[in-house]
């Protein structure tokens, strides 16, 4: 009989408690909005109640058949995030007499049910890496979708990035991010020593050899031609942001860093200078209260508004339902974290940042516990792409940097952003569960699942300790 080195709690009971309060949050201040705007309890309250109580349920009951010991705070707070922005949703639709909140259910519903397929049928992460060129090539051809003729969206607020499905519209490029992550930490696993052993040495500074530059400048030349053809500043950020954290991760290296920042430099002084787009959002940030750019077209009204929005909120907020955000732009989409800090406060916001940064915490946790080279670099880069997209947004509607066109991951109206994040979270959740997952001596001379390679299962002798 085998022995376990190490006995991991599957903790499963504690991720339950952690998920009925996320859903008890989610009720009381759908229950909150209700009663502010003076509207009733009606069919509609509780079923949605129940949709959302059912889809995370559903997910829970899939992580104690097939992944056990995944990290019990992931699910939760997830759930925390998207119930809170379908209430704010919800309450922006009453004002404005939109249905953006029915679309967002029925994302939701659709989001949740491909976390469940990937955590069903994904039996172990390292599979994945057998397809890094196959996720390279359908990288390329996801961010390619929007400007093919005939199925390309056009010109939507100033970026071409969207795809025209029948009646809906969906953009390649959120889950282009997952795809690029793959093929990322695939790529880097397999290189990395080559990528640290080789090249010309100047003074302490490691210089790699051109041909491992390769996978950098494809990541730039694929940000810059975001940035170009379908002018989205924001994914051009997360692509080339993504690439430049795993490789570091990879190898520790500093001089893949300043090389990154060069490029980046370079971009975007280049950038600045020949297209107009990229001129007039600098030019926008940084004269926003200038009365000539906030009557212009694409001018800063968007960001002043959501300034004087965050202002009027204060620490304690106004109260869900009692803001006033129907002047706002895209209130529900770009500015949603504007609504959220008139309507909740200061403290309110300092939470769902809380809540953010416990669930990039987390994902970073899981990567430090696998045990392979690759989860470790796709774990990071996909906790990464939502810290990083969470800072582009926030920060652009704070006017820290210049606003871009990302969704505020799990909050904000958007069903293509909303697929692709409930996707990286079944990943991570996978991730974790072999993190934690006891390790049994058999597996340190052969792979657990016949499906993974001697190469691919990289275990070693000892399991780190579980995160309780």
């Amino acid at each position: 009989m085998s022995q376990l080195l190490t006995v991991a709690k599957p903790r499963r009971n504690t991720e339950l408690v952690l998920l009925v309060l996320a859903l008890g949050l989610s009720v009381l201040a759908n229950a909150l909005v209700n009663l502010t705007l003076g509207r009733e309890f009606d069919n509609d309250f509780y079923t949605q109640i129940a949709i959302l109580a059912g889809l995370s349920v559903a997910v829970h009951v899939v992580l104690r058949l097939k992944a056990k010991h995944a990290d019990p705070v992931i699910l939760p707070v997830v759930v925390a995030l998207n119930g809170l922005g379908l209430t704010v949703i919800h309450r922006l639709d009453i004002s404005s007499g939109d249905t953006a909140a029915t679309r967002q259910w029925m994302w939701t519903s659709l989001a949740v049910l491909a976390a469940v397929v990937v955590l069903w049928f994904l039996r172990d992460h390292r599979i994945l890496r057998r397809y890094t060129y196959i996720s390279l090539l359908v990288s390329v051809v996801l961010l390619v979708l929007p400007l093919v003729p005939g199925i390309s969206a056009g010109n939507v607020n100033g970026a071409t990035v969207w795809i025209a499905l029948g009646p809906f519209t969906f953009q390649p490029g959120e889950i282009a991010k997952i795809t690029l992550a793959i093929f990322f930490a695939g790529y880097l696993s397999s290189n990395r020593d080559l990528i640290l052993l080789a090249g010309k040495r100047i003074g302490r500074l490691q210089l790699p050899r051109s041909r491992d530059l390769a996978p950098m400048i494809v990541a730039w030349l694929a940000s810059v031609g975001v940035l170009i053809f379908q002018r989205d500043l924001g994914s051009s950020i997360l692509f080339f942001g993504l690439f430049m954290v795993m490789i570091y991760v990879a190898t520790s290296r500093v001089s893949w860093i300043l090389i990154g920042i060069g490029l980046i430099a370079v971009g975007g002084v280049a950038a600045y200078q020949i297209f107009p787009h990229v001129s007039r959002r600098i030019d926008v940030w940084v004269n926003a209260f200038d009365p000539e750019y906030i009557g212009a077209p694409f001018g800063s009204f968007q960001v002043v508004e959501g300034l004087f929005g965050l202002a009027n909120g204060g620490l304690m907020g106004t109260g869900l339902g009692q803001g006033s955000p129907d002047a706002l732009p895209v209130a529900n989409s770009d500015m949603i974290v504007a609504v959220i800090g008139e309507e909740i406060g200061l403290v309110g916001l300092f939470a769902v940042l809380c809540l953010y940064a416990l669930l990039v915490a987390r994902g970073f946790r899981a990567a430090l516990g696998t045990r392979d080279a690759f989860g470790k670099l796709l774990a990071v880069g996909l906790a990464f792409a939502i810290a990083l997209q969470c800072f582009v947004i926030i920060g652009g509607v704070t006017r820290l940097i210049p606003l871009t066109g990302l969704t505020t991951p799990f909050l904000a109206a958007g069903g293509s952003s909303l697929l692709a994040n409930w996707i990286i979270v079944a990943l991570l959740l996978k991730i974790s569960d072999a993190a934690r997952r006891p390790l049994d001596v058999s597996q340190t001379s052969a792979p657990s699942n016949p499906e993974v390679s001697a190469e691919e299962a990289e275990t070693s002798p000892t399991q780190k300790e579980a995160v309780q």
